[in-house]
């Protein structure tokens, strides 16, 4: 399980990889609520995992990429991780 403190020192990792799968989504012009949809995430929490709030587990990765027609390796790696 991940502390608080441990979540904020991941913080910038957070920002990076929802900032990219926002990135991502815009270049396929499709709404966050779509993406949602094709992941099979609920849509406020898509926007939480967009906005860096949430710790994004590797199964939700892989749901994300798969709606964005990439692989979860460029995803990361777009992220700078």
């Amino acid at each position: 399980m991940i502390s608080s403190s441990s979540t904020t020192e991941f913080g910038s990792y957070l920002k990076a990889i929802g900032g990219t799968i926002r990135e991502l989504r815009k270049e396929l012009g499709i709404s966050q609520e779509e993406l949602a949809h094709r992941s099979s995430i609920d849509r406020s929490h898509m926007g939480k995992i967009e906005r860096g709030e949430r710790n994004v587990s590797v199964v939700n990765i892989i749901r994300i990429s798969r709606a964005l027609d990439c692989a979860p390796s460029l995803l990361l790696l777009r992220a700078g991780i």
